[in-house]
């Protein structure tokens, strides 16, 4: 009986042991590649072969297998490849339900914001981005902010001084709803510099935009995006934050798929057209897409901002960025787009920092069209 016992109690250590080896033991950062090679989920997307589109299948897969397999890439949760509008690659390297499950894209919001406002002003909600604000906000008309543009709130020269400190400053102020009202609390800050001199980026100027939208269209920019643009492009997992007042945030608060957010940048590709239908004109996408602003002077490129959207001249690609890593990059020349969705609430150096690179071994291995 007593030999029993002390057996007993050993099994039960043992068993404590082995749970805590387990509960210890460090889970891989992402999950080992399998295969590149994307489902038909009848979500719109027509799959190609990379052989079909003219891209390299074996490098294909060793920039793949690099992505999964390097740690120093631990955020990175997706990387899909698209050429000649199909969906050519795709893999998940932390969770495969990510392709159905919207995400934050966080500042990526502000690219679909620059398309719906060319869409406001192909159906005359508003005139032109060079009206001021106080036509469409009549509160502005006696404050220092009643001649900023919507060009200089496209192009983040409004003047206003807002902190984009991650989620400090004014941007924390909006991200954690500290403000009754959020055009209020905008029109009531301080501004630093003549409007359309300097530009300085900002999630606060898209407000204003999304204020000014609901204006004219009398429906928060959400549910008017819905109509305009969403559902024209077979978009169905997205969700858009409005903010307490009503307003649709315009710097931040879209949530979607990888596959979703490629569908915006292939209306971008597209010159505004989806199929034979279209949705934003073709002139906005110029002009939207057209460099306006310098942000900073890379190693081998310019970055540009446009109307809300990012532009690097040398590689001739335009970009959706949001912070922790969210990417989609387009290239029209190539008829090439991809996307990299990463892990969302990382700040400064923990961020992703070689997008341009998967960009440019991509695009190394993909001939002409």
């Amino acid at each position: 009986m007593k030999i029993l016992k002390i057996s007993l109690n050993l099994l039960i250590i043992i068993a404590i042991s082995a749970i805590s080896t387990a509960c210890l033991k460090e889970e891989p950062v992402k999950k080992p590649f399998q295969t590149y090679i994307p489902p038909d989920i009848a979500d719109g997307w027509e799959i190609a072969a990379p052989k079909d589109v003219n891209i390299d299948a074996e490098a294909l897969k060793e920039v793949y297998k690099y992505v999964h397999e390097n740690d120093k890439l631990w955020q990175i949760r997706s990387l899909l490849v698209f050429r000649n509008n199909r969906l050519v690659a795709e893999s998940y390297m932390k969770d495969p339900k990510d392709r159905i499950t919207p995400a934050v894209i966080w500042s990526c919001t502000k690219q679909i914001v620059g398309i719906l406002t060319g869409i406001a002003i192909d159906n005359n909600y508003i005139e032109s981005v060079h009206d001021p604000i106080s036509k469409y906000l009549p509160q502005t008309l006696q404050t220092d902010k009643s001649l900023i543009t919507i060009e200089n709130l496209l192009t983040m020269q409004s003047g206003i001084n807002y902190a984009n400190a991650g989620i400090g400053g004014e941007t924390g102020v909006l991200l954690r709803q500290k403000t009754p009202n959020s055009l209020d609390f905008m029109l009531g800050l301080g501004v630093g510099s003549t409007r359309g001199t300097e530009f300085l980026y900002n999630g606060g100027d898209a407000q204003i935009i999304s204020a000014i939208i609901q204006k004219t269209t009398n429906r928060a920019m959400s549910d008017w995006a819905k109509e305009y643009l969403f559902d024209k492009i077979g978009i169905s997992r997205l969700e858009w934050q409005n903010y307490k007042d009503g307003i649709t945030l315009g710097g931040f608060g879209i949530l979607t798929t990888p596959r979703e957010l490629a569908k915006v940048a292939h209306l971008v590709m597209n010159d505004g057209m989806l199929g034979n239908e279209r949705i934003v004109s073709s002139n906005w996408i110029t002009e939207m897409t057209t460099p306006r602003v310098v942000d900073k002077l890379l190693e081998d490129d310019i970055q540009y901002m446009g109307y809300h959207w990012w532009i690097y001249s040398v590689r001739d690609i335009l970009m959706m960025r949001g912070s922790g890593g969210q990417r989609v990059i387009i290239n029209k020349s190539k008829n090439l787009v991809i996307a990299i969705m990463s892990e969302p609430n990382t700040l400064g150096k923990a961020q992703i920092n070689e997008d341009l690179a998967i960009y440019d071994w991509i695009n190394s291995i993909t001939e002409d069209n």
